[in-house]
């Protein structure tokens, strides 16, 4: 019998199989996929010698994250890379803006708006280290730093778009913020949407928003050859439909969101922790295009190329529209799209003189509609010719990515929305949100689907392995 067992290996999973190794636990993790990583890998997904991230692809969360600052993980093969600029937003008429890793260099670049982006980001910037501890785990815990998250709390509780409008008197600086808070995969009407706009500012301006060289896998790689350091084991291959598939341990781990973890305990969960899971809402899907290029994207701004982010979207109004469109259930005919050109930055991503360019748009839960020439149409408005340069595609709509991952239902890569009172109560609204009651032994959930939420960054798995080595110790 191991001491514990983790079902799943995402970053998560992997993170909690890490933390109770470190503290001398027998640990196994099993994994229904072929291979570890979760929302972490990196395929040929197109081409042979064009590698592409199959999710997540740049990493800002987790070059921020205490838990894999902590961890060994370059003496296993993890490299960081910093483009030059965290992330670009392209406009109309061949201009962009640049998001500075230097807050003074992005304040001289906005001109009139700097004195403005220097009053929202600064004071982020400056409580960074504070600010960060209390936004990567759960919420509802007595504050170490109480000032620097009410300082943020107070504009975070706002729309994006109100806070855009109030603080920013150009189309430009107001469309960046929107890029930013477009990554909460929510209407930019809603509150609480700003809170995703400050945070990705913050990061931008701190800890960067890396990219990793070799591919996104290369972090899950470097996470299971550290547990295999520690003794621990994954074991491929293995899904999970029900207790019975689980090998015996003193207690479990769950890097799963509410409704598969339902359909794996069933009966054995405690009733009415059962129907409030019932109620977890998840949210929009993902629409993703792996591109192989012949040639770098012909960007009309040419810093674009400066960054290995890219926001295609306009300006904040047309964001906002296309956010409250998925929102509706609706597919916008000009959608945000998220861009990543890693190849730029790392040489071993395509062949040489060739490129991978990866970008989605979000669609309603579950969509089966072909958004293909929407994404198109949106890169080439802002990098004419684009299509011409390329010479293969990947698509994977929601169904495809939830065959992908298990914990993308209904192609939700956050593992349930952010929306609402839900950032709060994820699972549900309690003090011990990875605690499971599950009949017959201790278990734990530890999926983006708990604090501190969605990324790649380890926290989820490393709370809930805290929890857990209270019950083990």
């Amino acid at each position: 019998m191991y001491d514990a067992v983790v079902v799943g290996s995402g970053p998560n999973g992997l993170a909690a199989a890490i933390t109770l190794a470190r503290e001398g636990q027998s640990v196994l993790v099993v994994e229904a996929q072929a291979r570890a990583g979760g929302g972490t890998r990196s395929e040929e997904l197109t081409l042979p010698g064009f590698v592409h991230d199959v999710c997540s692809a740049i990493h800002p969360l987790g070059v921020a994250s205490p838990f894999f600052a902590g961890l060994p993980l370059a003496d296993h093969g993890l490299q960081w890379i910093h483009p030059d600029a965290p992330a670009t937003h392209p406009l109309d008429g061949g201009t962009a803006i640049v998001l500075e890793r230097s807050l003074e260099a992005t304040v001289d670049a906005l001109g009139t708006d700097g004195p403005a982006w220097r009053r929202l980001a600064g004071p982020l910037v400056a409580g960074w280290p504070a600010l960060s501890a209390a936004l990567l785990g759960p919420l509802l815990r007595v504050p170490r730093h109480p000032v620097p998250l009410a300082r943020f709390g107070l504009r975070a509780v706002l729309p994006a778009t109100t806070l855009a409008r109030h603080l920013f008197a150009s189309a430009g600086a107001r469309a960046a913020f929107a890029g930013l808070a477009g990554h909460s995969i929510l209407d930019l009407r809603r509150p609480l949407t700003a809170a995703f706009g400050l945070v990705f500012a913050a990061t931008a301006h701190t800890v960067g928003w890396p990219l990793v060289a070799g591919g996104s896998g290369r972090i899950a790689d470097a996470l299971v050859s550290y547990l295999a350091s520690l003794g621990g084991e994954v074991v491929t291959g293995h899904p999970v439909g029900s207790l019975a598939d689980v090998p015996d341990a003193r207690a479990l781990l769950f890097d799963v969101t509410p409704r598969q973890l339902v359909g794996i305990a069933g009966d054995r969960l405690d009733a009415g922790y059962r129907r409030r899971l019932s109620r977890y809402r998840y949210g929009p899907g993902a629409f993703k295009i792996d591109y192989a290029l012949e040639g770098a994207v012909p960007w009309a701004a040419p810093a674009c190329a400066r960054a290995a982010s890219v926001h295609v979207g306009g300006t904040l109004e047309e964001i906002a529209a296309a956010e409250a469109e998925v929102a509706r259930g609706g597919h916008p005919e000009r959608p945000f799209v998220l861009c990543t050109q890693p190849s730029l930055f790392d040489a071993t991503r395509a062949p040489a003189g060739r490129h991978t360019f990866w970008a989605y748009c979000h669609v309603p839960h579950g969509s089966d509609v072909d958004m293909t020439a929407a994404v198109e149409a949106q890169i080439e408005r802002f990098a004419p010719g684009f299509r011409d340069r390329v010479l293969a595609r990947n698509v994977m709509g929601p169904a495809a990515a939830e065959a992908h991952n298990g914990n993308y239902i209904g192609g939700d890569i956050a593992g349930g929305s952010h929306g609402g009172l839900q950032s709060l109560s994820r699972p549900v609204l309690s003090p011990h949100p990875y605690t499971v009651p599950l009949e017959g032994r201790p278990a734990f959930l530890c999926s983006s689907s708990t604090p501190p939420g969605a990324g790649v960054h380890g926290m989820c798995g490393w709370w809930a392995a805290r929890a857990a080595f209270e019950v083990l110790r």
